[in-house]
């Protein structure tokens, strides 16, 4: 933030529902952070609309709002400005949603001591700041528009730093439309751009908003998912696989989608680089990719 303090707005009810915050400034590893307070909805859109805020730290039980909806209306009235959600519940599926929709980071209000807590702002307005630098410079696939490989490289080097420091999970998968090639020998290289389009459209429809998507290769695509557990993985695997079987179901197009993915797993006891990382994912998507193979001979001759 250039030497100055980080300018955080805390939305919430009750003056002292998060005595983790402390005083109005508090000093952090990076800086300093001040903290300004709303008690509803309607008092953070009149300070929001003033500008000079950095990060709104949300709760959504609100006076004048309540549940995910808080979250919406905050997000739509200021998108520009990076949103960590507070609950009053361990509730991972509201936390979870909110990340999906554009949230920052979500936090257990009970959980939030001042170590999380100031990690969590310092994350938050760093990943925001990253991600909108790259918006502004040529790192997006203008097939698809996700982020190039370009991008994805620096955007997730900067994120497994963060990782690092902060010892946050990282998945990565590693994807690959089958049979692009039959597509483009028979129907048509403008239809293949329509199914690598329509991949783009399944991965943006079930990773969340602040995960990484991006292009990596004609026909190969990576995503970095953000604090995925073990149980999360399988999860986000089984949706991935619900979207491309409704697209199969109800499709309009020539062709079906069909996706071989291989993933593998970033934590603080075994720092990779990168490079690393996604090689493992790619050998472990050509595994599926041949086992397909070996069901399906004729299928799956060309790629």
């Amino acid at each position: 933030m250039g030497g100055r303090a980080v300018k955080v707005l805390l939305v919430e009810a009750e003056p002292e529902g998060l005595p983790a915050t402390g005083p109005t400034q508090a000093s952090l590893p990076g800086g300093a952070v001040e903290i300004e307070r709303a008690g509803d909805l309607t008092s953070a859109m009149k300070r929001l609309s003033k500008g000079g805020i950095d990060l709104i730290l949300l709760d959504l039980s609100l006076p004048d709002s309540q549940g995910i909806v808080t979250f919406e209306r905050t997000h739509a009235f200021e998108p520009d400005v990076p949103i960590v959600v507070l609950t009053e519940v361990d509730d991972e599926e509201i936390g979870l949603n909110t990340v999906r929709g554009g949230a920052q980071d979500y936090l257990v209000k009970a959980k939030a001591g001042p170590e999380l807590l100031h990690r969590s702002i310092r994350y938050a307005v760093e990943r925001h700041r990253l991600t909108s630098a790259l918006r502004s410079l040529s790192l997006i696939d203008d097939l698809t528009g996700l982020y190039n490989h370009r991008g994805f490289d620096n955007l997730g080097n900067h994120h497994l730093q963060l990782a690092a420091r902060t010892g946050r999970a990282v998945l990565l998968f590693y994807l690959d439309l089958d049979r692009l090639k039959t597509i483009n020998d028979t129907l048509g290289h403008h239809v293949g751009d329509r199914a690598l389009g329509r991949v783009s459209e399944t991965l943006r429809d079930t990773f969340r908003q602040s995960d990484i998507i991006a292009r990596v290769g004609g026909d190969e695509f990576a995503v970095m998912a953000l604090e995925v557990s073990e149980q999360g993985e399988g999860d986000l695997l089984r949706r991935l696989r619900e979207r491309v079987n409704e697209f199969n179901l109800r499709r309009r197009e020539a062709f079906a989608l069909s996706l071989s993915v291989g993933t593998a797993r970033f934590d603080g006891e075994r720092p990779v680089q990168l490079e690393d990382l996604l090689r493992e994912a790619e050998t472990d998507m050509h595994r599926e990719k041949g086992a397909k193979r070996g069901a399906h001979p004729i299928e799956e001759t060309a790629k």
